[in-house]
């Protein structure tokens, strides 16, 4: 296949070294808030926190971390940003449940001297004070871009069917980004889209409950699945294997999750976005960090009117999840070759 921003990021994109933020006196002292969306997605606790405090312990050791996850609850999350900042954060690093809600938590902490860094999911109405997250638009693209490709090596006709698509949540803004991806991906691809649907709170029980009713509306005519994250890719699948469907039409993800990388190891997934959330995270302790000591950070681009940076995904599919996600140690095989995973595996060459 065409390599869509396949390169993996690379060792000078993991140093994370932002301009003008590295001090030559003491490391500055303070609080900083990291506030996650939910936990219907398994990074946040296992990869985005951890990364996040063990670059403030690095670049801070002084620093106090709060965290504080919304469990998908955009009331719970204004209480924890008025909560944070009772207890003193100078810098939030904000994850939002509902980006154009999120808009006034950002008002409110500004209008008090406080910085905002968007993370992974931007607020477009009112400017934080950074933004850090991985290209969530070419994310959607790479994506729909590599299942196009897919079919079309697989001699599969554009008159034959179209393709699904399951977004993210309709008031997550980084969905709405991926959302725009996908449909430049899928444009003039020869494969009309059946049917969309955006999933509430990106809960896979929401998309598998819509695919189980487009299987049956649509049946045989469905090529290919464009599934915004893993956890939707996985309620994808489960539709189609619920219906007796077999084999089970591409699935496209994003995440690389444990489980959506066994299901690629499985045949169940065509593919993922690998997108180390450490990186994004350790990003954005050095933009707190910044911001503490009083320096100038800047942005390597603008979006929605906030100084960004925006890192680049890489696309994985069986052809080199191997290469890219086992030999690298982003994933290992022990976790990933349990059970009925290990005879895929074994294909693969991954493991022992």
């Amino acid at each position: 296949m065409t390599r869509v921003h396949t390169q993996l990021i690379g060792a000078a994109a993991l140093s994370l070294a932002l301009a003008g933020i590295t001090s030559a006196h003491a490391a500055p002292s303070g609080t900083v808030a990291f506030l996650m969306p939910d936990q219907a997605s398994t990074r946040y606790e296992q990869h985005d926190f951890p990364g996040f405090k063990a670059e403030m312990g690095k670049l801070c050791p002084d620093c106090k971390v709060l965290y504080q996850n919304a469990n998908a609850d955009a009331s719970q999350q204004q209480q924890q940003f008025n909560s944070v900042i009772a207890q003193g954060a100078k810098v939030i690093v904000l994850d939002p449940v509902d980006s154009t809600a999120a808009a006034s938590l950002v008002h409110m902490a500004q209008s008090q001297g406080i910085k905002v860094i968007a993370y992974d999911r931007p607020v477009p109405s009112t400017p934080a004070d950074y933004y850090v997250s991985f290209d969530n638009e070419a994310i959607g693209k790479s994506i729909a871009l590599s299942l196009v490709e897919h079919l079309k090596a697989s001699g599969v006709a554009g008159s034959k069917g179209g393709v699904l698509e399951v977004n993210g949540s309709p008031t997550d803004a980084a969905a709405g980004l991926i959302k725009k991806g996908i449909h430049e991906g899928l444009q003039g691809s020869g494969y009309k889209t059946l049917s969309e649907f955006d999933t509430p709170e990106w809960a896979p029980p929401k998309a598998q409950q819509w695919v189980s009713g487009q299987v049956t509306r649509f049946g045989p005519q469905i090529v290919g699945v464009v599934a915004a994250n893993d956890g939707t890719a996985g309620g994808t699948i489960a539709a189609f294997k619920a219906a007796g469907v077999n084999p089970v039409p591409p699935v496209t993800g994003n995440d690389a999750t444990t489980a959506g990388l066994q299901l690629i190891i499985a045949g169940d997934q065509y593919n993922t976005i690998l997108k180390p959330s450490e990186i994004v995270a350790g990003a954005a302790a050095k933009v707190a960090v910044g911001f503490l000591d009083g320096k100038p950070v800047k942005g390597e681009t603008t979006l929605f009117k906030t100084p960004s940076q925006l890192f680049k995904p890489a696309v994985i599919t069986q052809q080199n999840i191997k290469a890219e996600v086992v030999d690298k140690g982003f994933a290992n095989a022990k976790d990933l070759c349990t059970g009925r995973y290990a005879d895929g595996c074994k294909k693969l060459g991954i493991g022992g």
